[in-house]
């Protein structure tokens, strides 16, 4: 736990909207596939997506695992598979970690045909409704799956704004939707998470505290990762120390030669989200206890 405070909460009035909007098109849903970040798998999971989704099918995607620590992300895939979810990692950028997903949506469909002809139904398309939080990779998971550039994509939190079906020539239908929080976050660990990892709006937070918060733990679970990426020694020295030899290093320096504390934590989290610092997890199932 580091000795320095963040309190960071983000809810703008298009979330509101499009909660509504998800709560109205679930009834034509038979699949919900929920996305969450490989680094943070628990404080990435929007906790109102299970009172929406109900008892459809679920399957959750661990996204951006090529980010994420390799051990404890096979961690999280146990701990989810435990509660039931069809859980598969993936990297929603290169396609062929995502031939799984094809596999059970498969799977899926091949029950719903069986399902409906029991019924007399027939050529019904299995509905999938994609979900996650902000910058979670929803819209770019979509675009590998359907092999076309066919949602909205970007590197901003909220790109996706309004209701997209995408119907897919082998029987499905995917809906992506907007990312959405929850109006407030259960303790100020997970507000940290999220914005570690970008879904908060780097506008709204303070990037010098929250950098600060990320050497802590960096050092406390990662130790030398800082000392290598940056040439420094992160050893014996308090987070601000750090924060500023880092800027030294990389020259992010005001006129007059002191360093830029806001510059150098920019720089900082565009590395650590990048991957750039080492592949890290921020949180742990142990962390769950």
């Amino acid at each position: 736990m580091s000795e320095y405070r963040a309190n960071i909460n983000w809810y703008p009035g298009h979330m509101t909207k499009a909660r509504r909007m998800m709560e109205e098109e679930i009834k034509l849903i038979d699949v919900v596939i929920e996305l969450v970040d490989g680094r943070v798998p628990s404080s990435s999971r929007n906790p109102d997506i299970d009172g929406i989704a109900g008892n459809k099918e679920r399957v959750m995607l661990i996204n951006k695992c090529d980010l994420a620590d390799e051990k404890v992300t096979s961690q999280w895939i146990d701990y989810y598979g435990s509660k039931g979810f069809r859980t598969v990692k993936i990297n929603s950028k290169d396609s062929k970690t995502i031939r799984k997903v094809y596999d059970i949506l498969e799977e899926l469909r091949k029950k719903k045909i069986e399902k409906d002809s029991a019924r007399g139904i027939k050529n019904r398309p299995l509905r999938c409704m994609v979900v996650g939080i902000p910058n979670v990779g929803k819209s770019t998971f979509i675009n590998s799956f359907a092999g076309k550039a066919s949602a909205k994509t970007g590197n901003k939190p909220g790109v996706t704004k309004g209701k997209q079906w995408i119907r897919l020539a082998n029987g499905i239908e995917l809906l992506d939707t907007p990312g959405i929080l929850w109006p407030k976050f259960d303790n100020e660990e997970v507000g940290w998470h999220l914005a570690f990892i970008g879904s908060i709006n780097d506008e709204i937070v303070n990037l010098e505290e929250l950098a600060l918060i990320l050497i802590d733990y960096i050092r406390g679970h990662y130790p030398n990762f800082l000392s290598i990426k940056y040439g420094i020694d992160e050893t014996d020295r308090e987070a601000v120390r750090v924060l500023y030899d880092i800027g030294v290093k990389r020259g992010c320096l005001k006129r007059g030669g002191s360093v830029d504390y806001e510059k150098t934590a920019r720089l900082l989290f565009d590395d650590v989200r990048g991957g750039r610092v080492g592949l890290m997890s921020f949180e742990t199932v142990g962390d769950m206890t």
